[in-house]
């Protein structure tokens, strides 16, 4: 699976604001959820809700799962990704950094491509998520970038990850019952985690990415005095 249609671009309102770099650390703090490319700034537009409640689940599924194995590390939104070789920092709303690769965090940024990219489509981003930065991660080497497009009547999500001769290759979408991650060493998911209509509570769905069955679920619940409820809106 390689090829897949495209949405038609839309033209995204932004913010002529230009400037260097520095000007632009200057410029915003730690709360502002902006990118700077090539000199220009482009402030984003508060998200709805749908976008968060995808941004809040798959966040805490991945960190979840990072953290109990050790891995690494996961962001979200405001935080710095620098890629210096595409003279940008963009602040996507998911990013993976693994293994040795943590070693080029600070407590700013990440200097360099994360290992795994995850942008939530809003009706603002259509063109900057899956065109600028699909070939900006692509040229920077971010090795597996997911876009997700959780827009009513939409339910869409494109996996991709870099071949062998530095291209995205779309090896997953929506249509698959189960992903597998390229750069996270055991993790999976099932898309249909992602629509509202169809989310597993986040704890079985840790439970079921770690192997274990659905009565071992059942008798760790009731250890914990949980029924599942409060975490499917996570």
């Amino acid at each position: 699976m390689t090829t897949k249609e495209i949405d038609a671009p839309t033209r995204e309102p932004t913010l002529p604001l230009r400037m260097s770099y520095e000007a632009y650390l200057d410029w915003c703090d730690e709360d502002t959820h902006a990118e700077w490319v090539d000199g220009e700034v482009i402030v984003h537009m508060p998200p709805f809700d749908v976008h968060q409640l995808v941004l809040n689940y798959l966040n805490h599924l991945l960190d979840l799962y990072v953290i109990q194995l050790d891995l690494g590390k996961v962001f979200i939104a405001p935080f710095e990704m620098r890629l210096q070789t595409e003279n940008s920092a963009r602040q996507p709303d998911i990013f993976v950094v693994i293994g040795e690769n943590q070693k080029h965090l600070s407590r700013e940024r990440m200097d360099g491509p994360a290992d795994l990219v995850v942008e939530i489509i809003s009706r603002d981003s259509v063109r900057r998520d899956r065109h600028d930065k699909f070939q900006e991660y692509r040229r920077a080497g971010v090795r597996e970038y997911w876009v997700i497009d959780p827009r009513p009547g939409r339910n869409r999500a494109d996996f991709y990850r870099l071949d062998a001769t530095g291209e995205y290759e779309l090896y997953a979408t929506e249509d698959d019952e189960r992903v597998e991650s390229a750069t996270i060493p055991g993790f999976w998911l099932r898309p249909a985690w992602l629509w509202p209509t169809s989310r597993m509570p986040l704890l079985d769905a840790f439970y079921e990415i770690r192997g274990l069955t659905a009565e071992q679920t059942a008798e760790i619940r009731k250890m914990l005095g949980t029924s599942g409820e409060a975490d499917s809106a996570a």
